[in-house]
């Protein structure tokens, strides 16, 4: 760390200590040129996951939208509010963990249709017909064919 003194590139940390409720370290620093003190802060640096929409547009990830989506889904149903966020954790650390910093739309919505299926079926089958935009009853009833199968398969 360069001293804002005289422009050393040598410092020695006195003193480390967490910030900003842990989201961020202080370090007490002190010149081995000029012996001044200086105080740095280190942060994590964190880079946006961007989403990539079906008309091509990109936006921020926002987890607020992939609860609400969650919650409508299932809505009215016997699912607890606790396991919902944890589906909503499971797909948003599966996409920071993941190597590319954007995401289509389609990646999310499946990610996100793997959990419900494991969560409550009625819920799975709500979410997928908005997400694949289903035109008519035989698209619905290809998708319940689809769940009846796998879940034999179980």
């Amino acid at each position: 760390m360069r001293c804002p003194f005289c422009g050393a590139a040598d410092s020695k940390v006195v003193d480390s200590r967490a910030a900003d409720e842990g989201n961020s370290i202080r370090r007490r620093r002190e010149c081995s040129v000029c012996v001044r003190r200086f105080t740095t802060y280190e942060v994590v640096e964190e880079i946006p996951l961007m989403v990539i929409k079906k008309d091509g547009r990109r936006e921020r990830f926002e987890r607020s939208k992939l609860l609400g989506g969650l919650l409508r889904a299932c809505e009215k149903r016997p699912v607890p509010v606790n396991v919902i966020e944890t589906a909503v954790s499971k797909v948003e650390r599966d996409l920071y963990n993941s190597v590319e910093r954007e995401v289509s739309t389609r990646q999310i919505g499946e990610s996100v249709m793997q959990h419900l299926k494991e969560i409550d079926q009625v819920a799975y089958v709500r979410f997928a017909s908005v997400y694949r935009q289903f035109a008519d009853i035989n698209n619905f009833m290809q998708e319940l064919e689809l769940l009846m199968k796998t879940q034999h398969k179980d």
